[in-house]
């Protein structure tokens, strides 16, 4: 059996990893990266490079035609809430078209066209769990305190995609079971500048948060339904 990892080289992933290493020894994982040079040497461990284009999507998906149906775990760490040139806007005077495409396209559309490329690979008698890192401010109803417009819109755009998806999944490929993670504010460089307001005990390190997610993924859910869960299990509003 297999464990899929798109975007391995990030402090999520290798977490992910790192675990399904220990705990599952019979588990052979697949690492897709841009960066295979930073995941580690393992035997169990097949680093497969991609840049997220995509038809360097359908090339790993060709690489996989072995693995078709033996696929029981799939994480999506791909992600972006800021760079050199990207802050989350406070104001709508600092909204830019340039930068809101962006994050469109790194947090909903490049996960949507993963999503679009697995079912074929996934559909089977195994069931298999199906993660993307989701995050709480992408939750309209859960929606108090405003701004961060790219990366709400972003995460919100990500969460329809994956409850649209989960229902073709539930004729296609029944026996996958797609959830949209918030994993709290992981000790990462994509949370550094805002770690200051986090509650004490409330910054996680990415071992814990990749351990809570595997958690999840063990106890699937309905086919045909996404699920929306937080770190700890409950559910969080769309």
């Amino acid at each position: 059996m297999y464990a899929l990892i798109i975007g391995a080289s990030s402090q999520i992933g290798l977490a992910a990893i790192a675990q399904l290493l220990e705990q599952s020894p019979d588990l052979q994982i697949i690492a897709v990266s841009r960066n295979i040079d930073t995941l580690p040497a393992d035997a169990r461990i097949t680093p497969l490079q991609s840049d997220y284009s995509e038809a360097s999507i359908k090339e790993v998906i060709a690489q996989l035609a072995d693995a078709r149906g033996q696929i029981i775990r799939v994480i999506l760490c791909l992600g972006i809430l800021h760079n050199d040139t990207i802050k989350p806007e406070k104001r709508l005077e600092d909204l830019q078209a340039e930068q809101m495409a962006e994050v469109l396209r790194v947090n909903a559309i490049l996960p949507a066209l993963w999503l679009g490329a697995l079912p074929s690979l996934l559909a089977g008698t195994h069931a298999c769990s199906l993660a993307v890192l989701s995050a709480r401010v992408g939750s309209i109803t859960d929606n108090r305190k405003g701004g961060w417009y790219s990366y709400r819109a972003s995460k919100a755009a990500l969460n329809m995609l994956l409850q649209t998806s989960a229902i073709e999944y539930g004729r296609r490929a029944p026996n996958v079971s797609l959830l949209a993670y918030h994993p709290g504010t992981v000790d990462t460089p994509l949370s550094a500048p805002f770690q200051r307001s986090v509650p004490e005990g409330h910054l996680f390190t990415p071992a814990h948060t990749a351990q809570c997610l595997l958690k999840l993924m063990a106890h699937p859910g309905p086919a045909g339904e996404a699920r929306y869960l937080d770190y700890a299990g409950d559910t969080i509003p769309w």
